[in-house]
């Protein structure tokens, strides 16, 4: 036998003995056992009532701890993300972006910011595509990073957790259409101008993606690991007065 069955007889057998020996008691304070057989049917006419509370509530923790525990999951995969891809691709592809001291200044994060700064770039980001051209980065290098980067990022749709974060998802897709865009083209010097054009429009899909879970991302840790938040910080790609040193 288990010693999780054998716990849960001794737990039974412990309660029935406490119930016994409590209606023993009540029947020899009252001296009545008419009145001890009403109260232990009203008890028993209550019993459905009680095991559906008890049913219910029990549910509902589970299902927070579930829920915060795919949450944590989540989340240390897309830190994976960010550290072997996206900060390096959102530094990689700020090359490329039309109007760039405005983003700039806005994601310049510090360890003092609060709930409403981030709500504040996260609604900027979803009000204002940012727009990238093609031709004023360096595609070729962008491509050879991509393609270094390809079977992690296959690997991250392996994992089932994805299927939980819509928005995640979304990134890494748009990442990799981007991906076979480059690798479809033998070489992307002297393309035309309509390709560079589309080529413009699969980045700034991709990198608007990027910055929006990556203020996301950068929020979790803010709230959870604060020591990962100020290193975060330190390295941000987009503030140009970053600096890892602490002063």
């Amino acid at each position: 036998m288990k010693l999780s069955q054998i716990r849960s007889r001794t737990i039974a057998l412990f309660m029935l003995t406490a119930s016994i020996v409590i209606y023993g008691a009540d029947y020899f304070i009252a001296g009545n056992l008419r009145d001890v057989y009403l109260g232990f049917l009203g008890n028993f006419a209550f019993l459905p009532i009680y095991v559906l509370f008890v049913t219910l509530m029990i549910e509902r923790v589970l299902r927070e701890r579930e829920r915060e525990a795919l949450r944590q999951k989540l989340n240390m995969v897309i830190g994976v993300f960010f550290s072997e891809v996206g900060t390096a691709l959102i530094s990689d592809c700020f090359s490329f972006i039309r109007e760039p001291d405005e983003l700039s200044r806005r994601v310049r994060f510090t360890t003092k910011w609060t709930r409403k700064d981030f709500a504040q770039v996260r609604d900027f980001l979803l009000r204002h595509e940012i727009q990238l051209d093609s031709f004023k980065g360096d595609l070729i290098s962008l491509k050879s990073f991509l393609l270094e980067k390809k079977g992690f990022m296959l690997g991250l749709l392996e994992n089932p957790n994805l299927l939980e974060h819509d928005e995640f998802t979304d990134l890494l897709w748009a990442v990799f259409h981007l991906i076979e865009e480059l690798e479809a083209r033998s070489s992307l010097t002297g393309l035309p101008k309509t390709d560079l054009e589309h080529l413009s429009g699969d980045i700034k899909r991709a990198y608007n993606h990027l910055l929006r879970e990556w203020v996301v991302y950068m929020e979790h840790l803010q709230r959870d690991y604060p020591y990962l938040f100020s290193l975060a910080v330190r390295t941000n790609p987009l503030d140009p007065e970053a600096r890892v040193e602490i002063l």
